[in-house]
């Protein structure tokens, strides 16, 4: 077989997404505009909320959502162990001191459980990762959130009436996932979502946060203060300011800068139009690589079930009993045969930002062995029907070896 190059997760661009952007670079208008507010409104629609703000990054989403929220010095957020960074960053950018949870055996979930008992006076949010775009069991964190409401203290009017721990779904992977007939987005009280490069669907780079209606709270108040903390605090947006005579404004906030621009929405407008063919077409490959995996032995997320449907965002394959070095080694093997595979995730204990808190990994056992199992294999819509066979027959040549 013709040895071939298999990037990892390259973006899906058409002529449909370059001809938005270079209407909009043509129209005068390139930041913060009416695409911007356009893309929210579709992304509402798709996820079934009532408002979406578009910013600069998932994790600048993520932020925001806990200041909203009135996360403050001296609260704890409980984040899983098994995650990217961004989970845990934006937490202790919020000033909270962040609780790792382990994984559940064999699973790379919180484990709910462990996140019940973690609840104190202190915490004031709980991020649970729809890692790879399969969503957490979210009925098991409310059912944990509400068991424990006794002792949480609300400490404003939107704690108050939410009045329990909020829970603040990592849906970066997630759009268009849905579990038992809702969507990502419309489980949690509130939800981030990345456009990030290497995502199903793209902005460059990009997120967004929405929120389920909370009884006594209004929404538009709710978007309002999206605006002004995505915008140094200013009273009116740039949109605003071009009107005859309103340039007028003030700064209500020393907050923070992180809109979304309109060449971004631009082209999150025409993915969106195409995002229903794509989501088919990673089902399809994965399809293909569950067989490969049930056919060798190697464990592997479920992307699809009777109540459920991801987004398959990211194909996590797992090789009972290896190592970390034999692992290493067989992704190095994939990657001599012109195939690039990856690892999600390190759990954060063993990065040194989070040991220089205090964090070991040996507290999160469930963690380590789920990440020194895993391997990432590439899952994207560039992929041909033969250069997926070219993946899985090399990797089953690569992973027999090591069985």
């Amino acid at each position: 077989m013709e040895k071939r190059s298999i990037s990892f997760s390259p973006p899906d661009i058409s002529e449909d997404e370059i001809n938005e952007v270079a209407e909009t670079l043509r129209s005068g208008w390139i930041t913060t505009g009416p695409r911007v507010k356009e893309f929210e409104k579709r992304l509402s629609e798709y996820y079934h909320t009532r408002r979406t703000v578009c910013l600069s990054s998932a994790t600048a989403a993520e932020e925001l959502i806990l200041c909203i929220i009135g996360i403050e010095k001296g609260d704890e957020v409980i984040v899983p162990a098994y995650t990217y960074t961004s989970t845990a960053a934006a937490a202790i950018h919020a000033g909270a001191t962040v609780k790792f949870i382990d994984s559940q055996p064999d699973s790379c979930e919180m484990d709910y459980d462990a996140v019940e008992a973690a609840i104190t006076e202190r915490t004031k949010a709980i991020i649970p990762v729809d890692i790879g775009g399969v969503i957490c069991d979210y009925d098991r964190i409310f059912e944990a959130v509400k068991n424990m409401k006794n002792k949480f203290k609300p400490a404003n009017e939107l704690q108050e009436a939410i009045g329990r721990v909020p829970v603040v779904a990592d849906c970066a992977h997630a759009i268009g996932a849905c579990r038992e007939g809702k969507m990502a987005g419309e489980i949690a009280d509130f939800s981030s979502f990345s456009f990030h490069a290497v995502k199903n669907l793209t902005t460059a780079e990009g997120g967004a946060a929405t929120w389920r209606t909370v009884q006594g709270i209004d929404d538009e108040k709710l978007y309002r203060q999206f605006q002004l903390y995505s915008l140094h605090g200013q009273s009116k947006d740039a949109l605003s300011k071009t009107q005859l005579g309103t340039w007028e404004y003030d700064i209500l906030g020393p907050w923070y800068k992180c809109n979304m621009t309109d060449i971004m929405g631009a082209i999150g407008l025409r993915q969106m139009e195409r995002y229903g063919g794509l989501l088919e077409r990673r089902k399809e490959i994965v399809n293909r690589y569950d067989s490969m995996c049930d056919e060798l032995g190697l464990k592997h997320l479920i992307h699809y079930g009777e109540n459920h449907k991801s987004s398959a965002h990211l194909y996590m394959a797992r090789v009972p009993g290896i190592d970390v070095k034999e692992r290493n080694s067989i992704i190095a093997e994939m990657a001599e045969r012109g195939i690039a595979c990856n690892v999600h995730y390190k759990p954060l204990p063993m990065m040194t930002a989070y040991k220089n808190y205090g964090w070991e990994i040996k507290d999160f056992p469930n963690a380590f062995h789920y990440y020194e199992e895993e391997i990432t294999l590439p899952l994207h819509t560039q992929l041909s029907d033969d250069d997926v066979e070219y993946v899985i027959t090399n990797f089953t040549d690569v992973v027999k070896k090591h069985l």
